[in-house]
């Protein structure tokens, strides 16, 4: 096996060499009465979530995060700015804000997802007045209350208005009726005509066996010892001696739950911080030693010292066996429901894009 240079990559081979990343969000805003609003700290202006429950707060600037309003596109004659685009990115991915910037890697995608979907929330409202679509008063002026309170002071609040918008209120109003009027075709559109019934979850079910069977698997809780990569004779043997003393106390538990408090308390794999447990892990993706141990238990039994890895020790609790075969329509009834949902969801505001895209006028600024 491939070793690695710390324990927190050592023990996914524990479980499995997979690792997925699911990044980005659904190709629509849905921003119910939250702009994303813009919070200042310091000299720079920083952006906060379109979540309607967003607290607004500063957060240190860096390069990647200056934005000045200037115009990056035009839709129809509607100027859209560096700052709406920072919004969007940030909405595309949250954890720069803790970063304090965006993966080099990623920025180019997530720039242009950004572009696409401030472009499209932009046609979505050109579509709304020209439809005549209103906000009945007190909507919008509930709206305004719950964006406001948002904040966590009226100071800030009152900064925010001052600096992006001009200290203008009108103008804020007219920014939060934007959303939403953006949200209220969108529930026309696309909301309203997601229908899946019981019948269309089961019909998809039977027409698609292929999607459904899964690989045999094993879920199970581990302990693990992971002595230094360049480990002494004498480590090498204290942990052999810590992973002896810990066997009969593993051995001593009587449950899931003992087991993975003793995980919590010992383990030195990053599983520790879920009681140990791994879930269901594919036959294919374990280590050999870990296949032939957990392949000879039954479901609740712990297993003796396994050395997974050279060096590398682990005590394993199998939760569970499961066999290669087609996953049961009433186990996966519901998210498979969910799942159809999302994907109509997704059709038809790429149908909706497609069709507010056909005789657009959009041109980078």
């Amino acid at each position: 096996m491939n070793h690695q240079d710390t324990k927190a990559q050592r023990k996914v081979e524990v479980r499995s060499q997979e690792s997925e990343v699911r990044r980005g969000r659904p190709f629509s805003c849905l921003l119910a009465l939250c702009l994303g609003a813009l919070v200042v700290c310091t000299a720079s202006a920083q952006v906060a979530s379109h979540d309607t429950h967003y607290v607004p707060q500063a957060f240190s600037a860096t390069a990647k995060f200056q934005a000045t309003g200037r115009p990056v596109v035009r839709v129809n004659g509607a100027v859209l700015t560096d700052r709406d685009l920072l919004r969007e990115m940030l909405t595309i991915f949250p954890y720069a804000r803790i970063h304090n910037g965006f993966p080099q890697a990623m920025e180019a995608d997530i720039r242009a997802g950004a572009m696409k979907m401030m472009i499209f929330e932009e046609l979505v409202y050109q579509e709304a007045k020209r439809r005549h679509v209103t906000i009945p008063p007190a909507q919008l002026a509930g709206a305004m209350m719950e964006f406001r309170q948002q904040f966590p002071s009226p100071q800030e609040y009152q900064q925010f208005v001052q600096v992006e918008l001009q200290g203008s209120q009108k103008l804020l109003r007219a920014k939060v009726e934007r959303s939403l009027l953006i949200d209220k075709l969108l529930k026309q559109e696309v909301t309203d005509r997601v229908v899946v019934s019981a019948a269309d979850v089961k019909a998809y079910y039977d027409q698609h066996p292929e999607r459904f069977r899964i690989a045999e698997s094993f879920s199970f809780q581990s302990i693990s010892f992971l002595p230094p990569r360049n480990a002494t004779a004498a480590q090498l043997q204290e942990a052999r001696q810590r992973a002896a003393k810990v066997l009969r106390q593993a051995k001593a538990t009587k449950s899931y739950e003992e087991f993975g408090l003793l995980a919590e308390r010992i383990s030195e794999d990053d599983f520790r911080v879920m009681m140990g447990d791994h879930r269901a892990a594919e036959r294919s993706k374990l280590p050999p030693a870990v296949v032939t141990a957990l392949a000879a238990m039954q479901p609740g039994q712990v297993s003796d010292i396994i050395e997974f890895a050279a060096n590398d020790f682990t005590i394993l609790r199998l939760n569970a066996h499961l066999p290669a075969g087609l996953q049961k329509f009433e186990t996966i009834q519901g998210g498979l429901g969910e799942q159809l949902k999302k994907e109509k969801t997704e059709q038809l505001r790429r149908a909706l894009a497609t069709k507010l895209s056909k005789n657009a006028k959009i041109e980078k600024a």
